[in-house]
């Protein structure tokens, strides 16, 4: 009976807790005061859930392999090979974005739970300090200390009222101790989700690795299809014909732009009387991320053909996903798909000007869109007739091109 009453004694260790933690570390304690073995149960399931998100990662990459083999039944015609991997090169730089996007996240979620941790054993350390504070305590007071307390009142109401009162703090140290129970299973399984947050951020980083490697396959495959079916000796005059017909198409198709904006320009100026005008300022540059000019404006002898022709534009090496940069203020009039130009985009600056950037491997903006200088339109890529990832940037100034630099310094 006496070492059960010692033993009650012992559970009231947690008395002083409660005067302890309001003095120090009382913020933190306030955040975790709410812990129960539903939040527990809670920790538990996102622990689940971040299994489940890894092995989604692992199921959901490129089959690199399967998919060069079925692109492989497109290559008896050279357009439609590209239109074909323009659609998958598309596809990865969806994953690849949506990836990193997850990997940001995650890099937050692991903060947060590293800060939740460190909140949760910061209390566990407190308590546990209040714990053994409580004990040393009890033991330098006798083991008749709840007797003595029972036999000092002065009536039997007192008794009562001393009874009552050791009950509560029996119950209270019992809660106290629950309370420490919880929050020691609540700092493992805030470790246990930790590990499997990172976990998910490890296979999200090789995520983006494969697919990347993966873009990179398919682009070198795409350099390599077009060199062979242009420097084909056999197939030069058709290579040539077929070369010189892709710009005659892009002209046609940024020629009717053109025509169709001047019209809208015009209808809108009689109704409204407003008209877009360019103000003469100077072009911010298109590709922040330019590691080389690989081909520049003007008449050139083309690379593959080995005839000359006229480029119409500056190409700009750039990283794959890199940002594209509006060069100026305006009005989006195109943001489309060609199997010559890939994904591309053209903006009207007003009076008779326009920028175009092709070969995007996405498109940020739509038509119709106003745009400012300097504004992320879109992400350099290799689509359309391209042999690696690059923006191609062309000028337009009252139906001709003209040459970048005089508008970018």
């Amino acid at each position: 009976m006496k070492k059960n009453g010692h033993m009650k004694k012992c559970m009231g260790i947690l008395l002083l807790s409660a005067v302890v933690l309001s003095q120090t570390g009382a913020a933190k304690a306030v955040s975790l005061s709410s812990i129960t073995s539903e939040s527990i149960r809670e920790k538990e399931g996102q622990i689940s859930e971040a299994q489940s998100e890894k092995q989604q990662l692992q199921s959901a990459l490129t089959d690199i392999k399967a998919l060069k083999e079925q692109l492989e039944g497109e290559k008896a015609s050279l357009e439609s090979y590209v239109v074909a991997l323009d659609s998958n090169l598309e596809e990865i730089q969806q994953k690849i974005a949506e990836l990193n996007g997850l990997i940001e996240e995650k890099e937050e979620e692991i903060r947060e739970t590293e800060e939740e941790l460190e909140a949760a054993t910061l209390k566990q350390e407190e308590q546990y300090a209040a714990m053994k504070q409580r004990i040393q305590m009890m033991y330098e007071q006798n083991d008749d200390y709840y007797l003595e307390t029972i036999l000092s009142a002065e009536s039997f109401g007192d008794i009562l009222n001393k009874l009552d009162y050791i009950q509560m703090v029996v119950d209270y140290d019992d809660q106290k101790l629950e309370e420490y129970i919880l929050i020691r299973e609540y700092v493992e399984v805030c470790k246990e989700e930790l590990d499997a947050e990172k976990e998910v951020l490890d296979e999200a980083k090789i995520g983006v690795e494969k697919e990347e490697a993966s873009l990179a396959q398919l682009i070198s495959a795409k350099e390599t299809e077009i060199v062979v079916k242009q420097g084909d000796i056999n197939n030069k005059a058709a290579a040539i014909a077929e070369y010189e017909a892709d710009i005659k198409a892009q002209n046609e198709i940024i020629a009717s732009l053109e025509a169709a904006v001047a019209e809208e320009r015009k209808r809108i100026a009689e109704e409204s009387g407003r008209k877009l005008t360019y103000d003469g300022g100077m072009f911010a540059f298109p590709a922040p991320s330019m590691t080389r000019i690989s081909d520049e404006y003007g008449n050139r002898m083309h690379p593959i053909l080995g005839v000359e022709q006229f480029h119409n534009g500056v190409d700009m090496a750039a990283p794959n996903g890199s940002p594209i940069l509006a060069a100026y203020d305006g009005e989006v009039v195109a943001a489309a798909y060609s199997g010559s130009m890939g994904n591309y985009i053209m903006i009207d600056h007003g009076d008779s000007l326009y920028t175009i950037y092709m070969h995007a491997s996405a498109l940020y903006v739509s038509k119709g869109d106003l745009v400012a200088k300097g504004q992320k339109i879109a992400a350099v890529g290799s689509t359309g007739r391209s042999t690696g990832p690059h923006l191609h940037f062309s000028v337009r100034k009252n139906g001709s091109y003209v040459s970048p630099w005089g508008y970018l310094g």
